[in-house]
């Protein structure tokens, strides 16, 4: 099985702050709707096939969607426990225990923060007529470790959400962190409950006849990220400080003429154009105002639900917002990491197996990816073919000291 190579970053992280540049794995993994209940086990098979992945790839920051936020009362939550602890869970009962012959574990810091995905609104945010506050149990994981089905009341919970998910909680991110690196916590900022009309001519979907799509009381509170936007900074040994900036965009898919998705999802990457610009209007969840501060390092990571070539939303997004702006580092997208699996029809540039290239990894000027790719290998432990509907994404990422 192929194996990418030990990382530069392990020389530095047991010493003292280095002028050195430094190289780091970064990677982003859509997983594919994992729950609680495939968590608080150990031998969900799918999930020790996504672990296996995770192990053989080895990043040292991870951001995995699609993890079930974990909230006391959804399914499968443990009663009386914490909420966000489905990424601990994650590295104790998978990722610290190797799941293949030569592999050996990993242990992270996890961060894991709430999201709107399956918290009710209150409102018929889809029009149909009634508005739906509680949710079916779901049905269970299949015997293989694939989810469970969707269903039609499900789907109608989930249309009337703040953010589509057919129980709370569900398709939620958290950011695995490498034991060594600090992560500072004072400055975490994120933007969950942010409006989606503080946006600057906010694209709010309109109906066939040019009335708005949702109510005045409705675009009143209704909120941009249909996950979060989160910003988490990430100090490195040479002292350098990196933000990453996670999110997960809706698809812009399974809405109506009104576009009401396709519309929501150019926001939300417009949403990143804006932070790394440090406009103003911005507000956190916090009360605190502003995007980044001029000549701040990051990374944005995240299944980005956006092709540059083939996408389906409005506009386009990825290429216009972020891939030509000039706060980015222009660098060639990452290519298929070799051999290609058999019955593959993809390209070299796809990141998920309907054929798009959906999960990304960008970087600040200040940084430079020297390697990159996308992971197909199928696991060991894993006989259907790849454990998720996307790949992971990862890239070696050089940050150069801090002046």
């Amino acid at each position: 099985m192929h194996r990418l190579g030990t990382l530069l970053i392990a020389v530095m992280l047991a010493g003292p702050l280095s002028a050195q540049d430094v190289s780091v794995r970064f990677a982003t993994f859509n997983l594919w709707d994992v729950r609680t209940d495939d968590l608080v086990r150990n031998d969900q098979p799918r999930v020790r096939a996504l672990a296996e992945t995770i192990q053989r790839i080895r990043p040292n920051v991870i951001l995995l969607n699609e993890i079930a936020y974990d909230i006391p009362g959804a399914p499968g939550v443990p009663e009386g426990a914490e909420p966000g602890q489905n990424a601990a869970r994650f590295v104790e009962n998978y990722l610290s225990i190797p799941q293949a012959k030569g592999l050996s574990p990993i242990h992270y810091r996890t961060i894991m923060l709430p999201v709107n995905t399956g918290i009710p609104s209150g409102f018929d945010l889809d029009n149909d007529g009634q508005i739906v506050t509680s949710f079916p149990i779901p049905a269970p994981t299949h015997p293989d470790g694939t989810p469970g089905d969707s269903s039609e009341k499900g789907q109608a919970y989930g249309n009337d959400c703040w953010g589509f998910g057919e129980f709370p909680g569900q398709y939620g991110m958290a950011l695995l962190v490498d034991e060594r690196l600090e992560v500072v916590d004072a400055s975490i900022r994120t933007f969950q409950r942010f409006p989606w009309n503080y946006l600057p001519a906010p694209l709010l979907p309109v109906n066939e006849d040019g009335t708005p799509f949702y109510s005045e009381d409705e675009v009143g509170l209704l909120r941009l990220s249909s996950k979060s936007h989160w910003d988490i900074p990430i100090r490195f040994p040479n002292g350098s400080v990196v933000h990453v900036l996670c999110s997960h965009p809706t698809p812009p898919a399974f809405d109506g003429p009104e576009q009401r998705n396709q519309k929501r999802n150019f926001d939300e990457i417009r949403f990143w154009r804006d932070y790394i610009s440090g406009l103003s209007y911005l507000v956190d969840d916090e009360g605190e105002t502003g995007g980044l501060m001029p000549g701040s390092k990051f990374v944005i990571m995240g299944d980005l639900n956006a092709d540059a070539e083939e996408g389906t939303g409005v506009g386009n997004p990825i290429q216009d917002l972020l891939l030509s702006n000039r706060r980015v580092r222009i660098t060639p997208p990452p290519l298929l990491d070799p051999p290609v699996m058999d019955g593959e029809d993809l390209d070299a540039t796809d990141t998920a197996a309907f054929g798009k290239r959906a999960d990304y990894i960008l970087v600040s000027r200040q940084l430079e990816i020297t390697r990159s790719g996308v992971w197909r290998h199928t696991p060991s432990t894993w006989p259907h073919g790849f454990p998720s509907d996307h790949y992971p994404v990862w890239a070696e990422i050089r940050i150069p000291a801090s002046p």
